[in-house]
């Protein structure tokens, strides 16, 4: 026992791995075996995080459950991870989303045996990657996620699944290439990978120098790789005008894919600024803040109304990830600008902006992965029946499918972001705390938010409301598995919007510990 508690940490990374071995030797015809199996041991790192999430100590608040290994001793890489508030959280949303995706996907029939297995190897890079300590080992976590998802949407996605993934694999490695370019230098210069080591050697550098064994100017190196970072992380968000690859790859993927996507994946690129932009680039960060903000607000305003025009329901909501995802982007700018102010941590004021923005933020990646995901496994049980997603073709579905119709509008007023549910808290809270630093942003955000009114209720009447079609007339309400599936995801929903603070607590503990 006292070795899994020393090693909670690193079991619960790299059980998936172990797990998605196992699934891999099966035979390929043991389909419902293959399926259960993965779905019994997709929950045990959801049991290990739980006696991490028990276990965590709040008083301290800080990097808990360290491992720290010699990987590569000779470019100073090792395997160095640990987690604080902010990590707790996202392991929890990666242990909870993983095992309710694999559920959803219980009707795959085509090679279900490597559909289970790509899932839990993304399990296992999405875990290390919001634990990882050594920038390397970031950057490999980073990369590893991204194959998983890529063969997911080409293997199983819809028509259109070869131009999509392709899109999404040049998108994401378009970006990687100059955040793996930055974290070399980054590491050859400084002599290590360690995170908090270059949290003392590489944010400490003197201005107007050089690099020790680069031989480059600090500042140019400073702001390229600012930019690389920003660029790599704003793609994954994804941020306006980097976003158009979203909707085509949730549009073709399958809907346990787009789950993933939507709830985890895209919480990466977020974790990447508040883990690695702003502190490795206080100064840059806080000159650029504005910046930040503005391109946050267009993602809200452009998301809404991009979402808005849409009568493809999977697009409609594709696009309203861009929009939700735009408030935690306006929440992180004011991290930066405040994270960068010395001011910051001397007036009470702005500190309180700021904690409340940033806690705000990491709660709305989380917010969001739940209503997301149960968004696009909502479209995804009426997609399995009617073979279409056209809003157009739908009408009087509620009077057909009650159940369904009552749950979507549930899922949906989360999604709006209906006081009493979880959409409601955080943006709230990154709104209160980014109106005195970012006005005219957050005002103009509004209009975004106005859209998103529309796009969710453009949604839930086109498909429950109206005459109804003799077409649908056969149509079957919710299946056990399916309520399965949802039902937790509702019942996070509400638990959040009544009361948030039994995430908030650890996410704001670690927030404030940042500005104290």
């Amino acid at each position: 026992m006292d070795f899994i508690q020393n090693n909670l940490l690193t079991l619960t990374i790299f059980f998936p791995l172990l797990a998605a071995a196992v699934i891999f030797l099966l035979p390929s015809d043991a389909k419902r075996t293959i399926r259960w199996l993965a779905l019994i041991l997709s929950l045990i790192p959801l049991v290990m995080v739980l006696m991490m999430w028990f276990s965590y100590d709040r008083v301290d608040a800080g990097i808990q459950f360290e491992t720290a290994a010699s990987w590569f001793p000779t470019i100073g890489a090792g395997f160095h991870v640990g987690i604080d508030g902010i990590s707790l959280a996202m392991f929890l949303l990666t242990a909870i989303l993983t095992p309710l995706s694999i559920l959803a996907s219980f009707q795959i029939e085509d090679n279900p045996r490597m559909f289970m297995f790509l899932f839990l190897v993304m399990e296992a890079a999405m875990l290390g990657l919001f634990s990882a300590m050594d920038l390397l080992l970031f950057f490999v976590f980073w990369e590893f996620g991204l194959v998983p998802m890529y063969f997911l949407i080409k293997i199983w996605g819809g028509k259109d699944r070869e131009y999509a993934s392709f899109k999404f694999f040049v998108y994401t490695m378009a970006g990687s290439l100059g955040l793996l370019l930055s974290i070399q230098i980054i590491g050859l210069s400084m002599g290590t990978f360690d995170i908090p080591v270059l949290m003392d050697k590489w944010v400490n550098l003197q201005a107007g120098g050089v690099l020790p064994n680069v031989n480059l100017p600090v500042d140019a190196v400073k702001a390229v790789a600012y930019w690389a970072f920003v660029i790599a992380f704003a793609i994954k968000v994804p941020i306006f005008p980097f976003h158009t690859w979203l909707p085509d790859a949730h549009t073709q993927a399958p809907t346990a894919g787009s789950m993933i996507l939507a709830g985890v994946l895209l919480k990466l690129g977020a974790y990447g600024f508040l883990r690695l932009v702003v502190p490795f680039f206080p100064a840059q960060a806080n000159m650029t803040a504005g910046i930040l903000a503005t391109f946050g607000m267009l993602s809200i305003v452009m998301g809404g109304y991009a979402a808005f025009g849409q009568w493809d329901f999977k697009r409609l909501v594709a696009y309203s990830s861009v929009n939700h995802m735009g408030f935690v982007v306006l929440g992180i700018a004011v991290y930066a600008y405040a994270y960068g102010r010395a001011q910051a941590f001397t007036d009470p004021a702005m500190a309180t902006d700021a904690i409340m923005a940033t806690s705000g933020a990491v709660l709305q990646m989380f917010n969001h992965g739940l209503s997301a995901a149960g968004m696009f496994f909502m479209v995804g049980v009426i997609y399995e029946r009617a073979h279409t997603r056209d809003l157009k073709e739908f009408g009087g579905i509620w009077s057909i499918m009650p159940v369904f119709g009552a749950i979507l509008i549930f899922t949906s007023m989360a999604s709006l972001g209906l006081p009493g549910l979880n959409g409601f808290v955080g943006e709230f809270m990154i709104v209160r705390g980014s109106w005195n630093v970012f006005t005219v942003q957050v005002a103009l955000s509004m209009l975004g938010l106005f859209m998103t009114g529309a796009y969710i209720l453009k949604g839930i009447g086109e498909t429950l409301h109206g005459p109804i079609k003799d077409q649908w007339r056969g149509l079957k309400d919710m299946t056990f598995r399916e309520h399965a599936v949802i039902w937790p995801l509702m019942a996070l929903m509400l638990s959040l919007g009544i009361w948030p603070q039994w995430l908030l607590v650890f996410i704001n503990d670690t927030v404030t510990k940042i500005f104290n």
